[in-house]
């Protein structure tokens, strides 16, 4: 190996086995994302390889028993999350120090898992209307409805509006048992998850029945306008241009939007523009708007839909080198 250089950390003052993991699970996560090696004796870490990643290996393992002293615990995925999004963004980065919101999942508080993640938020609280655009996984709606509740409970807002377009992804919305309502259901169902997780199922049940919080298909949106509301649009890759429009017009006085949406997976029919894609353009430098985009290093649920994206991702690149053969 080039240019091997070996630098010395000490973990004095901090749990190994919340540092290592198990059978050093946290250790062995980090190092199967680099070449160099990581050995530990007594209460010091030997780390040997290239410099870049020795420094990039140092400053993670600085990170993070950082947050462990703080008291923060993390899993193995939050582990493989957070050094290739240190291997992606370069050593200034910070992944183990997003910033907690007052929100309360069933399992731990909420909080950013990244310095992506800790963008979005930040453009959320210095922002009315944000984009968060990025794969399947990276935590746009679950971090979305959680600002919104913050705000809810802040009193900044009155209520809640979230909305998804109904489109089908190959399957067909005629055959579903049911009334309009319930064949409409199932594709608001990840919003009822994220707002589930993070509220009783009796309180968020009083709150929708009271109007606090609305949960409804994107066609329930036309000719309204949503003051004191925090208002997010959901897989927004699936609006057409004429409805993007028509979803931003609908923001009132004292309100905020956020738009998320995943613009590798369109399931609008091909001769319609997504309106999440043409936005971009649109909009793109107007004071007040933010855009944030979020990456595969993002993804915070298993680590597998990590390489799950990457390969699909490799695979359409080499498809459209081969003209789509």
């Amino acid at each position: 190996m080039k240019n091997t250089v070996t630098h010395r950390l000490s973990s004095h003052g901090v749990d190994p086995l919340t540092l290592f993991g198990q059978h050093d699970s946290r250790l062995k996560a980090i190092e199967n994302q680099f070449d160099a090696r990581i050995v530990v004796r007594g209460e010091e870490m030997l780390i040997t390889g290239e410099k870049t990643e020795v420094e990039q290996i140092e400053t993670l393992l600085r990170e993070l028993m950082q947050s462990i002293q703080k008291g923060h615990t993390h899993e193995v995925n939050d582990i493989v999350r957070a050094t290739r999004a240190m291997k992606e963004i370069g050593a200034s980065a910070q992944p183990f120090s997003g910033d907690f919101l007052d929100v309360m999942s069933r399992r731990e508080r909420v909080r950013a898992k990244g310095p992506n993640q800790q963008k979005y938020v930040e453009a959320v609280q210095s922002c009315d209307i944000v984009f968060a655009i990025g794969p399947a996984g990276t935590g746009k709606t679950y971090l979305a409805v959680a600002m919104a509740i913050s705000a809810l409970r802040h009193q900044t807002v009155d209520r809640i509006v979230l909305t998804r377009p109904a489109v089908e992804a190959g399957e067909s919305l005629g055959f579903l048992p049911g009334d309009p309502q319930e064949k409409v259901d199932p594709y608001l169902k990840p919003l009822y998850d994220a707002l589930h997780d993070m509220v009783p199922t009796d309180k968020s049940s009083r709150l929708v029945e009271n109007g606090i919080i609305e949960i409804i298909p994107m066609a329930y949106m036309r000719g309204r306008t949503l003051n004191s509301a925090f208002v997010i649009l959901d897989e927004a890759q699936n609006t057409t241009a004429a409805q993007m429009k028509m979803f931003l017009t609908r923001l009132g006085a004292h309100s905020k939007a956020i738009i998320t949406g995943d613009i590798t997976q369109i399931d609008i029919p091909e001769d319609k523009i997504s309106g999440l894609v043409q936005v971009q353009s649109i909009l793109a430098g107007i004071q007040g708007i933010s855009f944030v985009y979020l990456t595969e290093s993002d993804v915070v649920r298993h680590r597998l839909v990590q390489d799950i994206i990457r390969a699909y991702d490799k695979f359409d690149r080499k498809n459209a080198e081969n003209g789509g053969k």
